[in-house]
């Protein structure tokens, strides 16, 4: 397996783990879709439709959304978006996306 192939499969392991709890954040801000467009442009990059620089202000643009909510669930969820899209930029992200996933899910109702 090549180091392009394993990045591809890393980053669809983080955008499954962050897709599971972006309805967390979008249903507390409905009106943000920074951490939404982050997973957007992620997808965008696996398909070779968008630069690493694109897809990492997208993953920082999910982080400051997740500095703009109150809802510690939806910061959590935003986080996981953020660290997913960062994936792109670097592999290592991957377990900070998945830990933010489960932090999300972990907190609802807190």
């Amino acid at each position: 397996m090549s180091a392009a192939t394993d990045h591809l499969i890393a980053a669809e392991e983080s955008l499954a783990a962050a897709s599971e709890v972006l309805a967390i954040f979008e249903r507390v801000e409905q009106s943000d879709d920074r951490p939404r467009k982050a997973l957007d442009a992620l997808v965008a990059w696996m398909r070779g439709e968008a630069t690493v620089s694109e897809v990492r202000q997208a993953a920082f643009d999910a982080h400051e959304a997740a500095r703009d909510t109150s809802n510690l669930a939806a910061k959590y969820a935003a986080r996981a978006c953020g660290q997913a899209a960062s994936v792109a930029h670097v592999i290592t992200h991957v377990p900070h996306a998945i830990r933010y996933a489960e932090k999300a899910t972990s907190s609802l109702g807190r």
